[in-house]
């Protein structure tokens, strides 16, 4: 009987790191595809970046501006450091050690400035581009005020 209370122990033993390795393979698995997918969203933000800057320096009556230029790009940046920061964390789930944990932090860390520093510019620049819109609305207004006026003062 004792025999076979050694064997259940050990049986269980074993399915508890089968199934540990198998959560270690899974969540390494997951956080590479995070991290490919953070990779995807970069190139293809930066092919969209370029084709509508040329498309910018080809004619000069383009529909987005500079500015839309790097608010989208920046979006797309912002948006890939979280998911990298993400596949960090999934990595350093498994099986941390301290310095894992600490490589971690300073990763954290740097990544969540940048994205802080990036978002804060591009809520600056989401701002002032709503400004000029405003602006040259006002402008246009104003223009066809003056028309009307130069056009009913020659009648």
């Amino acid at each position: 009987m004792v025999f076979l209370t050694r064997i259940a122990r050990i049986d269980t033993n074993y399915l508890k790191r089968i199934m540990e390795e198998i959560a270690k393979q899974i969540t390494i698995n997951v956080s590479h595809a995070v991290e490919m997918l953070a990779a995807v969203i970069i190139g293809i933000a930066v092919i969209k970046t370029l084709f509508n800057y040329f498309s910018l320096l080809k004619s000069s009556a383009s529909k987005i501006s500079k500015e839309e230029i790097r608010v989208q790009f920046g979006s797309s940046v912002a948006v890939s450091l979280e998911l990298l920061l993400g596949a960090d964390v999934l990595a350093t789930a498994v099986a941390p050690s301290w310095d894992d944990i600490g490589k971690l932090a300073a990763i954290a860390v740097l990544r969540t400035a940048l994205n802080y520093f990036l978002e804060r510019e591009l809520k600056h620049m989401h701002v002032t581009h709503q400004e000029n819109k405003k602006e040259s609305v006002a402008l246009s207004d104003n223009e066809n005020i003056n028309a009307k006026s130069v056009y009913q003062s020659v009648e």
